[in-house]
């Protein structure tokens, strides 16, 4: 069923426990993380990122997503990931995305509330759920959606989120889940991150809303949990399932002779379906205590 990213958040903060957020840039992606979410009856959250429009278009893939998540057996939000522009963030809102991603962090502070909340008031005629981001998400470099000059476990003031601008943020924009960073990075990690779990702990507790942890593949189950206990509400994961589909079709095509393209998509699917299985275990798991 088509849910709000605020109707399946809020249900997650109620319950402690976060939800999944997985791009799904192929169909191969789409039905793994669909079938992976019934059969273990959890809610979850199918996204495009804006950059995987590379990959496959926006008026492709969307329709497809909608499709799924309507017809599935527990809650889906469709989402756009790091939408740039109103004007695509409108095109996803057209097409049935139930959740949208502004993101304009990399603008000066007024600038990002002032595209936010023009996003907010537009999403908000149509019912749709609004997510932003304050500070920088950085990037590996390696696999990631973005790249930054940023290694894992900086503790640069320029790029992490502050907790007190955070709740001004919230407060004058209206979003519904807040992307915070406090250590994480998207892609592989080359080294150890380093999260600021008291920073995240003093967002949470100022904004009172739900926090997104961007570059959430790779972090240990340990990790997860306490970033859990402490306000994260959705987590956002990619690179490792999309790994793990390589790493399985690299491995058929050097055993088996004869091989069909078909073969490979389905080695595929098979693998971020188990990859993102294991994620949404953790991320359902009741909150842990601090």
């Amino acid at each position: 069923m088509l849910v709000t990213l605020k109707e399946n958040l809020e249900k997650a903060d109620k319950e402690n426990y976060a939800v999944g957020a997985f791009n799904s840039p192929t169909l191969e992606s789409v039905r793994a993380v669909t079938e992976a979410a019934e059969e273990l009856q959890v809610p979850v959250i199918l996204s495009h990122a804006e950059v995987h429009n590379e990959v496959i278009p926006l008026e492709i893939i969307g329709p497809i997503l909608v499709d799924f998540a309507t017809k599935a057996s527990v809650p889906v939000t469709v989402h756009l990931d790091h939408g740039s522009s109103l004007e695509n963030v409108k095109k996803a809102i057209d097409l049935g995305f139930s959740s949208v991603m502004i993101d304009a962090s990399h603008l000066s502070y007024d600038k990002n509330v002032s595209t936010v909340q023009e996003v907010v008031a537009y999403a908000s005629k149509y019912g749709v759920s609004v997510e932003a981001e304050l500070g920088v998400m950085t990037s590996s470099g390696i696999g990631g959606e973005e790249t930054a000059g940023h290694e894992p476990g900086g503790k640069s003031p320029d790029y992490l989120t502050d907790p007190l601008i955070a709740k001004d943020f919230v407060e004058k924009t209206g979003i519904d889940a807040l992307a915070a960073s406090f250590g994480t990075v998207h892609g592989i990690y080359t080294k150890k991150p380093a999260l600021d779990f008291n920073r995240l702990q003093a967002i949470y507790e100022n904004i009172q809303k739900p926090v997104v942890m961007h570059g959430g593949s790779g972090l240990s189950e340990g990790e997860y949990r306490r970033v859990i206990g402490l306000g994260v509400r959705k987590i956002n994961y990619y690179s490792y399932a999309a790994r793990a589909a390589a790493h399985v079709v690299e491995e058929y095509l050097n055993k088996e002779k004869n091989v069909f393209y078909h073969d490979l998509t389905v080695a595929a699917k098979e693998a971020i379906k188990n990859d993102v299985k294991k994620a949404m275990v953790i991320f359902s798991s009741p909150k842990m205590k601090i």
